[in-house]
Protein backbone atom coordinates (compact mmCIF):
# COMPACT_ATOMS: atom_id res chain seq x y z
CA UNK A 1 0.00 0.00 0.00
CA UNK A 2 1.53 3.36 -1.15
CA UNK A 3 0.74 7.04 -0.13
CA UNK A 4 -0.17 7.83 -3.29
CA UNK A 5 -2.77 5.32 -3.73
CA UNK A 6 -4.78 6.60 -0.91
CA UNK A 7 -4.19 10.01 -2.49
CA UNK A 8 -5.91 8.48 -5.61
CA UNK A 9 -8.76 7.14 -3.91
CA UNK A 10 -9.17 9.83 -1.60
CA UNK A 11 -9.44 12.30 -5.04
CA UNK A 12 -11.48 10.57 -7.03
CA UNK A 13 -14.20 10.51 -4.32
CA UNK A 14 -13.87 14.19 -3.81
CA UNK A 15 -14.54 14.50 -7.85
CA UNK A 16 -17.60 12.88 -7.82
CA UNK A 17 -15.60 9.70 -9.14
CA UNK A 18 -14.63 11.17 -12.53
CA UNK A 19 -11.06 10.03 -12.90
CA UNK A 20 -10.42 12.02 -15.56
CA UNK A 21 -11.21 15.55 -13.64
CA UNK A 22 -8.87 13.79 -10.90
CA UNK A 23 -6.07 12.64 -12.96
CA UNK A 24 -6.25 17.13 -14.41
CA UNK A 25 -6.29 18.61 -10.59
CA UNK A 26 -3.17 15.87 -10.09
CA UNK A 27 -1.34 16.51 -12.95
CA UNK A 28 -0.68 13.13 -14.01
CA UNK A 29 -2.48 10.50 -16.55
CA UNK A 30 -5.92 9.32 -16.32
CA UNK A 31 -4.42 5.18 -16.71
CA UNK A 32 -1.91 5.69 -13.79
CA UNK A 33 -4.53 6.20 -11.74
CA UNK A 34 -7.01 3.78 -12.56
CA UNK A 35 -4.38 1.35 -12.41
CA UNK A 36 -2.78 2.40 -9.11
CA UNK A 37 -6.75 1.83 -7.36
CA UNK A 38 -6.95 -1.16 -8.93
CA UNK A 39 -3.66 -2.18 -7.21
CA UNK A 40 -4.71 -1.35 -4.18
CA UNK A 41 -7.97 -3.10 -4.41
CA UNK A 42 -6.19 -6.11 -5.60
CA UNK A 43 -3.79 -6.03 -2.62
CA UNK A 44 -6.65 -5.33 -0.11
CA UNK A 45 -8.59 -7.61 -1.81
CA UNK A 46 -12.06 -5.40 -1.81
CA UNK A 47 -13.58 -3.21 -4.38
CA UNK A 48 -13.33 0.40 -3.33
CA UNK A 49 -15.17 1.80 -6.27
CA UNK A 50 -18.24 -0.07 -7.69
CA UNK A 51 -17.91 -0.21 -11.93
CA UNK A 52 -20.07 -0.26 -14.97
CA UNK A 53 -17.46 -1.05 -17.98
CA UNK A 54 -14.51 1.26 -17.27
CA UNK A 55 -16.65 3.90 -15.09
CA UNK A 56 -16.73 4.36 -11.84
CA UNK A 57 -20.49 4.17 -10.47
CA UNK A 58 -20.54 4.34 -7.30
CA UNK A 59 -18.18 4.24 -3.45
CA UNK A 60 -19.07 0.42 -2.18
CA UNK A 61 -20.07 0.07 1.57
CA UNK A 62 -16.35 -1.16 2.15
CA UNK A 63 -14.68 1.77 0.34
CA UNK A 64 -16.70 4.47 2.29
CA UNK A 65 -14.91 3.30 5.07
CA UNK A 66 -11.30 3.02 3.60
CA UNK A 67 -11.82 6.57 1.88
CA UNK A 68 -12.59 7.62 5.83
CA UNK A 69 -9.35 6.22 7.02
CA UNK A 70 -7.56 7.23 4.18
CA UNK A 71 -8.77 10.83 4.42
CA UNK A 72 -7.67 10.91 8.07
CA UNK A 73 -4.20 10.15 7.52
CA UNK A 74 -4.00 12.08 4.28
CA UNK A 75 -4.81 14.84 7.00
CA UNK A 76 -2.46 13.11 9.32
CA UNK A 77 0.67 13.46 6.34
CA UNK A 78 -0.32 16.80 5.89
CA UNK A 79 -0.39 18.34 9.81
CA UNK A 80 3.76 17.00 9.53
CA UNK A 81 4.00 18.86 6.56
CA UNK A 82 2.38 21.89 8.49
CA UNK A 83 4.60 21.35 11.34
CA UNK A 84 7.77 20.99 9.21
CA UNK A 85 7.29 24.35 7.82
CA UNK A 86 6.52 26.08 10.90
CA UNK A 87 9.66 24.92 12.47
CA UNK A 88 11.84 25.87 9.19
CA UNK A 89 9.66 29.26 8.07
CA UNK A 90 7.40 30.34 11.11
CA UNK A 91 6.36 33.26 9.36
CA UNK A 92 6.13 32.14 5.88
CA UNK A 93 2.93 30.13 4.02
CA UNK A 94 -0.95 30.19 2.93
CA UNK A 95 -3.68 30.38 4.86
CA UNK A 96 -7.77 30.20 3.78
CA UNK A 97 -10.22 31.77 5.21
CA UNK A 98 -14.43 30.71 4.09
CA UNK A 99 -16.45 33.72 5.63
CA UNK A 100 -19.94 35.82 5.04
CA UNK A 101 -19.67 38.49 2.91
CA UNK A 102 -21.05 41.16 5.94
CA UNK A 103 -17.74 39.01 7.62
CA UNK A 104 -15.45 40.02 4.86
CA UNK A 105 -16.83 43.68 3.85
CA UNK A 106 -16.91 45.05 7.72
CA UNK A 107 -15.21 43.34 10.48
CA UNK A 108 -12.41 42.39 8.78
CA UNK A 109 -10.52 44.87 6.63
CA UNK A 110 -9.01 46.24 9.42
CA UNK A 111 -7.77 43.02 11.11
CA UNK A 112 -6.90 41.66 7.58
CA UNK A 113 -4.45 44.57 6.85
CA UNK A 114 -2.77 44.44 9.81
CA UNK A 115 -2.37 40.90 9.55
CA UNK A 116 -0.95 41.22 6.37
CA UNK A 117 1.85 43.72 7.35
CA UNK A 118 2.41 41.74 10.39
CA UNK A 119 3.12 38.34 7.95
CA UNK A 120 4.36 39.77 4.54
CA UNK A 121 5.24 36.45 3.43
CA UNK A 122 2.08 34.61 4.04
CA UNK A 123 -0.71 34.41 1.29
CA UNK A 124 -3.76 34.95 2.27
CA UNK A 125 -7.31 33.84 0.11
CA UNK A 126 -10.96 34.39 0.85
CA UNK A 127 -13.83 32.43 -0.02
CA UNK A 128 -17.26 34.21 0.73
CA UNK A 129 -20.58 32.30 0.86
CA UNK A 130 -23.38 31.35 2.99
CA UNK A 131 -22.69 29.84 6.35
CA UNK A 132 -23.82 26.07 4.90
CA UNK A 133 -21.16 26.85 1.89
CA UNK A 134 -18.81 27.98 4.29
CA UNK A 135 -19.08 25.32 6.86
CA UNK A 136 -18.67 22.71 3.72
CA UNK A 137 -15.48 24.21 3.00
CA UNK A 138 -13.97 23.79 6.05
CA UNK A 139 -15.20 20.19 6.65
CA UNK A 140 -13.62 19.02 3.37
CA UNK A 141 -10.48 20.82 4.34
CA UNK A 142 -10.79 23.30 1.69
CA UNK A 143 -9.98 26.33 3.80
CA UNK A 144 -8.17 26.30 7.33
CA UNK A 145 -11.09 27.82 8.99
CA UNK A 146 -14.69 29.41 8.79
CA UNK A 147 -15.67 32.32 10.03
CA UNK A 148 -19.80 32.66 9.83
CA UNK A 149 -23.02 31.47 12.15
CA UNK A 150 -26.34 29.19 12.44
CA UNK A 151 -25.50 27.12 9.89
CA UNK A 152 -22.03 26.02 11.17
CA UNK A 153 -23.43 23.99 13.77
CA UNK A 154 -24.87 21.37 11.73
CA UNK A 155 -21.47 20.37 10.88
CA UNK A 156 -20.60 17.90 13.25
CA UNK A 157 -16.69 17.60 12.16
CA UNK A 158 -16.32 21.29 13.09
CA UNK A 159 -14.69 22.47 15.94
CA UNK A 160 -16.77 25.62 16.68
CA UNK A 161 -15.45 28.69 19.03
CA UNK A 162 -17.93 31.61 20.03
CA UNK A 163 -16.31 34.92 19.10
CA UNK A 164 -18.83 37.73 19.74
CA UNK A 165 -22.32 38.01 19.98
CA UNK A 166 -24.55 40.57 17.53
CA UNK A 167 -28.32 41.44 16.57
CA UNK A 168 -29.64 43.16 13.88
CA UNK A 169 -31.15 46.53 12.41
CA UNK A 170 -33.82 48.22 10.74
CA UNK A 171 -33.85 49.81 7.52
CA UNK A 172 -35.30 52.42 6.19
CA UNK A 173 -35.07 55.18 4.00
CA UNK A 174 -35.88 58.84 5.57
CA UNK A 175 -39.68 59.71 5.27
CA UNK A 176 -40.76 55.62 5.47
CA UNK A 177 -43.65 55.18 8.44
CA UNK A 178 -40.92 53.72 10.38
CA UNK A 179 -38.90 56.47 10.23
CA UNK A 180 -39.05 58.08 13.65
CA UNK A 181 -40.65 55.04 15.31
CA UNK A 182 -37.69 54.21 17.79
CA UNK A 183 -39.98 50.93 19.36
CA UNK A 184 -40.62 49.29 16.59
CA UNK A 185 -42.68 45.50 17.07
CA UNK A 186 -42.77 42.10 15.46
CA UNK A 187 -46.71 43.57 14.78
CA UNK A 188 -45.63 46.82 12.61
CA UNK A 189 -43.13 44.81 10.62
CA UNK A 190 -45.12 42.61 9.10
CA UNK A 191 -47.45 45.47 7.63
CA UNK A 192 -44.47 46.56 5.38
CA UNK A 193 -42.27 44.06 2.71
CA UNK A 194 -39.02 42.91 3.88
CA UNK A 195 -35.93 43.04 2.06
CA UNK A 196 -33.28 40.66 4.20
CA UNK A 197 -30.61 37.44 4.16
CA UNK A 198 -32.18 34.38 3.10
CA UNK A 199 -33.25 32.26 6.68
CA UNK A 200 -30.96 29.77 5.73
CA UNK A 201 -31.23 25.80 5.64
CA UNK A 202 -30.92 25.39 9.80
CA UNK A 203 -34.26 26.35 10.66
CA UNK A 204 -32.18 28.20 13.45
CA UNK A 205 -33.05 31.96 11.71
CA UNK A 206 -33.47 33.83 15.03
CA UNK A 207 -35.57 36.21 12.90
CA UNK A 208 -37.62 33.12 11.54
CA UNK A 209 -38.20 32.00 14.87
CA UNK A 210 -39.21 35.79 16.26
CA UNK A 211 -41.87 36.15 14.14
CA UNK A 212 -43.30 32.42 14.44
CA UNK A 213 -43.61 32.41 17.78
CA UNK A 214 -45.57 35.51 17.54
CA UNK A 215 -47.42 33.85 14.96
CA UNK A 216 -46.41 36.30 12.24
CA UNK A 217 -46.38 35.74 9.13
CA UNK A 218 -43.75 38.34 7.57
CA UNK A 219 -43.90 39.39 4.20
CA UNK A 220 -40.63 38.85 2.48
CA UNK A 221 -40.33 40.22 -0.78
CA UNK A 222 -36.43 39.97 -1.82
CA UNK A 223 -33.40 38.56 0.35
CA UNK A 224 -29.98 38.68 -0.79
CA UNK A 225 -26.52 37.32 1.39
CA UNK A 226 -25.01 40.60 0.46
CA UNK A 227 -25.84 43.12 3.14
CA UNK A 228 -25.38 46.11 0.59
CA UNK A 229 -27.68 44.89 -1.77
CA UNK A 230 -30.18 44.80 0.45
CA UNK A 231 -29.32 48.29 1.35
CA UNK A 232 -29.91 48.89 -2.35
CA UNK A 233 -33.16 47.98 -2.35
CA UNK A 234 -34.10 49.61 1.11
CA UNK A 235 -32.96 52.80 -0.75
CA UNK A 236 -35.10 51.94 -4.27
CA UNK A 237 -38.18 51.73 -1.24
CA UNK A 238 -38.72 47.93 -2.11
CA UNK A 239 -39.01 46.92 1.68
CA UNK A 240 -38.20 47.32 5.56
CA UNK A 241 -34.03 46.09 5.89
CA UNK A 242 -33.16 43.88 8.12
CA UNK A 243 -29.36 43.48 8.30
CA UNK A 244 -26.86 42.04 10.84
CA UNK A 245 -25.53 45.51 13.32
CA UNK A 246 -22.09 44.70 11.96
CA UNK A 247 -23.50 46.06 8.43
CA UNK A 248 -24.55 49.47 9.14
CA UNK A 249 -21.62 51.69 8.49
CA UNK A 250 -22.74 55.34 10.09
CA UNK A 251 -20.29 57.31 7.37
CA UNK A 252 -21.65 55.75 3.76
CA UNK A 253 -25.19 54.88 5.12
CA UNK A 254 -26.42 58.38 6.08
CA UNK A 255 -29.28 58.04 3.26
CA UNK A 256 -30.54 55.73 5.46
CA UNK A 257 -32.21 55.28 8.48
CA UNK A 258 -30.91 52.39 11.17
CA UNK A 259 -33.02 51.14 14.33
CA UNK A 260 -32.02 49.01 17.17
CA UNK A 261 -33.82 45.79 16.50
CA UNK A 262 -32.19 43.83 19.64
CA UNK A 263 -35.28 44.10 21.56
CA UNK A 264 -37.05 41.77 18.28
CA UNK A 265 -34.78 39.10 17.71
CA UNK A 266 -32.45 37.11 20.02
CA UNK A 267 -28.86 37.38 19.60
CA UNK A 268 -26.78 35.39 17.24
CA UNK A 269 -22.75 33.93 17.62
CA UNK A 270 -20.21 34.44 15.49
CA UNK A 271 -17.96 31.69 15.52
CA UNK A 272 -14.84 30.16 13.86
CA UNK A 273 -15.14 26.97 12.93
CA UNK A 274 -11.67 24.56 12.48
CA UNK A 275 -12.21 20.66 10.94
CA UNK A 276 -11.48 18.76 14.19
CA UNK A 277 -7.60 17.71 13.50
CA UNK A 278 -6.34 20.62 11.92
CA UNK A 279 -2.84 21.59 12.34
CA UNK A 280 -2.79 25.52 12.67
CA UNK A 281 0.11 27.54 12.13
CA UNK A 282 1.56 29.84 14.85
CA UNK A 283 0.29 32.97 12.35
CA UNK A 284 -3.00 30.99 12.27
CA UNK A 285 -3.32 31.04 16.40
CA UNK A 286 -2.38 35.01 15.90
CA UNK A 287 -5.55 35.65 13.62
CA UNK A 288 -7.57 34.29 15.93
CA UNK A 289 -6.59 36.00 18.37
CA UNK A 290 -6.42 39.06 17.19
CA UNK A 291 -10.31 38.49 15.97
CA UNK A 292 -11.32 37.51 19.28
CA UNK A 293 -8.93 38.07 21.92
CA UNK A 294 -10.24 35.47 24.34
CA UNK A 295 -9.41 32.82 22.29
CA UNK A 296 -6.06 32.47 22.46
CA UNK A 297 -3.60 30.27 21.09
CA UNK A 298 -3.69 28.20 24.55
CA UNK A 299 -7.53 27.86 24.53
CA UNK A 300 -7.78 27.07 20.82
CA UNK A 301 -5.33 24.37 21.40
CA UNK A 302 -7.27 22.85 24.58
CA UNK A 303 -10.99 23.21 22.54
CA UNK A 304 -9.57 21.31 19.79
CA UNK A 305 -8.40 18.23 21.95
CA UNK A 306 -11.94 18.13 23.38
CA UNK A 307 -13.41 14.64 21.42
CA UNK A 308 -17.41 16.10 21.51
CA UNK A 309 -19.53 18.89 20.76
CA UNK A 310 -20.90 18.43 24.50
CA UNK A 311 -17.62 18.96 25.62
CA UNK A 312 -16.52 21.85 23.53
CA UNK A 313 -19.85 23.50 24.39
CA UNK A 314 -19.42 22.92 28.18
CA UNK A 315 -16.10 24.46 28.15
CA UNK A 316 -17.64 27.74 26.47
CA UNK A 317 -20.50 27.95 29.05
CA UNK A 318 -18.27 29.03 31.86
CA UNK A 319 -16.44 31.62 28.92
CA UNK A 320 -17.77 35.33 28.62
CA UNK A 321 -18.56 35.90 24.73
CA UNK A 322 -17.89 40.02 24.23
CA UNK A 323 -20.98 42.06 22.35
CA UNK A 324 -19.78 43.11 18.80
CA UNK A 325 -19.67 46.53 19.99
CA UNK A 326 -16.54 46.02 22.52
CA UNK A 327 -14.67 44.52 19.79
CA UNK A 328 -14.90 47.10 17.13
Amino acid sequence: MKLQQLRYIWEVSQNDLNVSATALSLYTSQPGISKQIRLLEDELGIEIFARSGKHLTRVTLEGQKILKIAGEILDKVENIKQLSRDYRSPDRGSFSIATTQTQARYVLPSLIKRFLNRYPDVSLNMIQGTPAHISEEAMVGSVDLAIAYEDLELFSDLVLMPCYRWNRRILVPPGHPLAENRSITLEDLVTHPIVTYPFGISGRSKRKQAFKRNNLEPKIVFTATDADVIKTYVRLGLGVGIVAEMACDEVCDLDIVSIDASNLFESSITSVGIRQGTYLRSYMFDFIEKFAPHLTREVVKDVMLLNSKEKQNDFFNVVKIPDYSSVL
